[in-house]
């Protein structure tokens, strides 16, 4: 059995953050263990200067892992080139997790809702990405409307939280 993933793509600024952290706090408390994957378009250090393994790591390691009884992080050099989808999802131990979250790698194949806000003016992503299977939403003018209602997408509403966690909740039970 493999691990149901759902991604949420949008526009910067939507609040696909926002949103997600609202959605595991929810899907938490009825449960269900979350693992997320964020995509970063820069480069990221969650190591901070002066810490021992950000010396270790600044000396020359290629891998760091730090380990206490609460929590391990894993830090991997990759100058080269950035680990692809799938074996970023392999660090994962899916023994322990009931849904994979995923905010970014749009163009990866795996389902996705997408968040549109409005006051952004901004395209829809959909178009582009067959695997989007719900769209939330804060509301679309007449012209985006005809446009959504041509789609098969599951139409959400984007400040309803409760209403996300509800179809996410679907999805991970139609998917086990």
């Amino acid at each position: 059995m493999t691990t149901p993933i759902l991604g949420f793509i949008a526009h910067s600024g939507t609040g696909k953050t926002t949103l997600l952290v609202q959605l595991i706090r929810r899907l938490k408390n009825n449960k269900i263990n979350v693992a997320v994957i964020k995509h970063a378009h820069h480069n990221v250090d969650i190591d901070k200067p002066g810490k021992d393994s950000y010396r270790l790591r600044e000396s020359g390691a290629d891998q760091v892992i730090l380990s206490s009884s609460e929590r391990t992080a894993y830090i991997k050099e990759t100058p080269l080139q950035a680990m692809s989808f799938e074996q970023t999802i392999g660090l994962l131990d899916h023994s322990l997790i009931d849904l994979i979250l995923v905010e970014g790698f749009k163009n990866e194949t795996y389902n996705k809702i997408e968040l549109h806000r409005t006051s952004l003016n901004k395209p829809f992503l959909f178009e582009s990405n067959q695997r989007v299977l719900a769209i939330a939403h804060d509301g679309l003018p007449t012209q985006q409307q005809a446009q959504l209602a041509k789609q098969q997408l599951t139409e959400l509403d984007l400040n309803d939280i409760e209403q996300i966690t509800t179809f996410v909740t679907s999805y991970i039970h139609n998917h086990q």
